[in-house]
């Protein structure tokens, strides 16, 4: 993949129980991005997500919003170095 970023990313607020994981999936398919999103133990959902950085903005972007039943107060986002490359983005 040309060009590819990744990212880390932490949704902290109402995300859990409300759809988030499910929503992620489609809209990193309908964006292009590959990785994966996770439940976390203290209620915020994890995301690791590669891709251009187009793609991977117009996922952020929509982070911020989420699913129409979550109630999202924060993202944290860190760039991530790594060589590993994911050949689709999964529920984990």
């Amino acid at each position: 993949m040309a060009d590819c970023e990744t990212v880390e990313v932490c949704v902290k607020g109402r995300v859990q129980g409300v759809g988030f994981r499910a929503s992620a999936l489609r809209h990193a398919h309908l964006y292009g991005v590959k990785g994966w999103v996770s439940n976390a133990g203290d209620g915020s959902v994890e995301l690791l997500l590669q891709g251009s950085a187009d793609a991977i903005d117009s996922m952020v972007s929509w982070l911020y919003i989420g699913p129409e039943q979550a109630v999202v107060e924060r993202v944290d986002i860190q760039r991530s170095y790594t060589d590993k490359r994911y050949d689709f983005f999964e529920i984990r």
